[in-house]
This record gives C-alpha cells, structure tokens and sequence, in this order.
C-alpha cells in the first residue's frame, strides 16, 4: 500500500493516565454535592431577579 493511498488522520489524544491518577489522590477539605455548587448561584440569580422585579414595581 502506497504513502499516498492511506488516509491522513488526526493524531491521537493524549492519554489520561496523568487525570485518573490525580482523581485517585484524597485531599483534605470540604466535600460539596456537585448540584449544592450549582444551585446556590442558581439561587442567587433568582433571588436577585426577584428583588429587581419587585422594586421596579413599586
């Protein structure tokens, strides 16, 4: 098979050894649920949303 019939492709990514390795490490420190980290500023942006609403109407 010739150089110029093979397809050309993109290179492979890098492996991700170095990340599950880092994710194995226990840190000191709080632990926090993923969805309390999104709906607290969720909850502020509607907090916050509310409170203009309000005092534009008054």
């Amino acid at each position: 098979m010739s150089s110029s019939s093979k397809k050309k492709s993109a290179p492979l990514p890098a492996s991700s050894a170095g990340l599950l390795r880092f994710f194995e490490d226990e840190t000191k420190g709080y632990r926090l649920d993923p969805r309390i980290v999104v709906s607290i500023p969720i909850g502020l942006i509607v907090v916050s949303w509310l409170l203009d609403l309000l005092l534009v109407v008054k």
